[in-house]
């Protein structure tokens, strides 16, 4: 690619010169190759110039003034917008060149071209996670028929408890019987031993009062023996008084 610039070396205009020469020594400082195409010495380049410059860029006479920079037939633009460019760091963008590598305009298309990744990449998150969010439940993409086997497994789960609240019952029904057997034989097993204390204590007073008449008699016995003897000792003095 060659960049065309259209210049006017005879131009009495001191404006237009000193912006060819701006345009001209830029190029040079960037080493970017161009040509030099003279509308003063040159019908047509002169001619050209004026056709491939477009309509709405021409000035309100439609005679555009150089300097008029082109990429081969491309237009890139005048005077003015080459400026623009210049400021914004966007020359070889302006010309239609790609920028070389370390320099600032290479620089900030690489971070364009971040952000611009950055941001189709969250774009494309988004999308992935809107099609997560409405994924289509197992029901609906397995049909109805597995709902209804989750429905039967419900139910068979809801009998299982219910059968196992039926056996605790159970349990706890027998647990108190047991519980109810225990308290009877434990209160029957006091009553016994109150009947066997009783008995003994029974059996005790009647030993007792057996003992006691055994003594009385034995006492009365006793007395009666020595009631016996005094009366013998008191006739025997009696009969001794008398004898004297």
């Amino acid at each position: 690619m060659v960049i065309k610039v259209f210049l006017a070396s005879s131009s009495g205009s001191t404006a237009i010169k000193k912006k060819q020469q701006d345009v001209v020594g830029f190029l040079e400082a960037l080493k970017v190759d161009y040509t030099q195409l003279d509308i003063a010495c040159s019908e047509d380049n002169r001619m050209w110039m004026r056709q491939n410059v477009p309509e709405e860029k021409k000035p309100t006479n439609g005679i555009p003034l150089p300097p008029q920079i082109f990429n081969e037939e491309s237009y890139c633009g005048d005077y003015e917008t080459f400026f623009d460019a210049k400021e914004d760091n966007a020359v070889y963008s302006f010309l239609g060149l790609p920028p070389p590598p370390g320099s600032k305009e290479a620089q900030q298309a690489d971070m364009a071209n971040i952000v611009e990744n950055g941001t189709h990449t969250e774009e494309a998150n988004a999308e992935e996670n809107v099609d997560e969010s409405t994924e289509v439940p197992e029901e609906e993409r397995n049909g109805d028929a597995h709902g209804e086997e989750e429905q039967e497994q419900a139910a068979d789960e809801v009998e299982g408890e219910g059968g196992e609240e039926e056996e605790v019952e159970e349990e706890a029904d027998t647990a108190e019987g047991e519980a109810t057997e225990g308290e009877t034989a434990g209160d029957e097993a006091p009553a016994e031993e109150e009947e066997e204390e009783q008995e003994e204590e029974e059996e005790a007073v009647e030993e007792t009062v057996e003992e006691t008449d055994e003594v009385t008699e034995d006492t009365e016995a006793h007395a009666e023996e020595e009631e016996e003897q005094e009366e013998e000792e008191a006739e025997v003095q009696e009969e001794e008084a008398a004898a004297e």
